[in-house]
């Protein structure tokens, strides 16, 4: 173990010297708060035109995590470049050469990209969060209020958690064309799709985005048959999050670089 803080500084500069891996996180901030204060803007205009029933249930903390549907889209393109970029440009070799203890390897990349993922997340969720509530004005809610300070904690943990997964389904792909042509079908079109059938409803609310999305509720829609709370739709997205991880592991120790 005494390598551990060799390779966790290798991982880091490897990370930092890619602009591109660098760009996607500023992507996601911008995306995440640009967004979402449109939506809080568009939202505050057409308040006055909504049901009793729609402005009781209104949550307008949650309101500020929509452009998050967009932000992930960069988390998920940050996890697949950290991890991808190895295998194309045949770095893994030199890499896995100099750390043949692979599951130390393993763990300091994902540990490292995960580490910034989870700045990067908390620091754009609390941003989306004041900016959303300042356009809201009278509508807006506070971080004292309960449940919201969970809430945006919340949406920091659920960025982190969409580009772990998708580290760790580049791990197994090692490809970062197939990883993306898997994950983002996935994330933007089958689990749209599943949630929104009626038939398949039940299944997609199981999926890591729908169930890890949970978090970021205070106020829980009308009739919302939804069988977990917050915490145990994150933890749905986590064992997601674990099995990917444990077949991302098995596949780089099995498989030649």
């Amino acid at each position: 173990m005494a390598e551990v803080p060799r390779v966790l500084r290798s991982e880091w500069t490897k990370i930092k010297s890619v602009r591109s891996t660098m760009w996607t996180l500023g992507t996601a901030v911008l995306v995440t708060i640009a967004l979402g204060m449109l939506i809080c803007t568009l939202v505050r205009v057409d308040f006055g035109s909504k049901s009793i029933n729609q402005q009781i249930t209104f949550d307008p903390t949650n309101v500020s995590f929509t452009g998050m549907t967009l932000g992930q889209l960069a988390m998920i393109v940050f996890g697949v470049l950290v991890v991808a970029n190895e295998y194309s440009s045949g770095m893994i070799r030199t890499s896995l050469a100099a750390v043949p203890q692979r599951a130390t390897f393993l763990f300091c990349k994902l540990l490292v990209a995960t580490a910034l993922v989870l700045v990067v997340g908390l620091v754009t969720s609390f941003a989306a969060f004041f900016a959303g509530q300042a356009v809201l004005g009278e509508h807006r809610a506070y971080l004292s209020d309960p449940g919201v300070l969970r809430a945006v904690i919340g949406g920091g943990l659920y960025m982190t958690l969409i580009a772990l997964f998708s580290m760790a389904v580049a791990s197994m792909l090692r490809s970062a064309m197939l990883s993306l042509g898997v994950l983002m079908p996935f994330f933007f079109l089958i689990s749209s799709i599943l949630g929104n059938v009626s038939a398949t409803r039940k299944l997609g609310r199981y999926l890591p985005d729908q169930a890890g999305q949970k978090i970021m509720q205070v106020i829980a829609p009308v009739n919302d048959p939804v069988p977990y709370g917050p915490w145990g739709g994150l933890a749905i997205m986590m064992g997601w999050t674990a099995v990917a991880l444990a077949g991302g592991f098995l596949v780089l120790k099995k498989r030649d670089a």
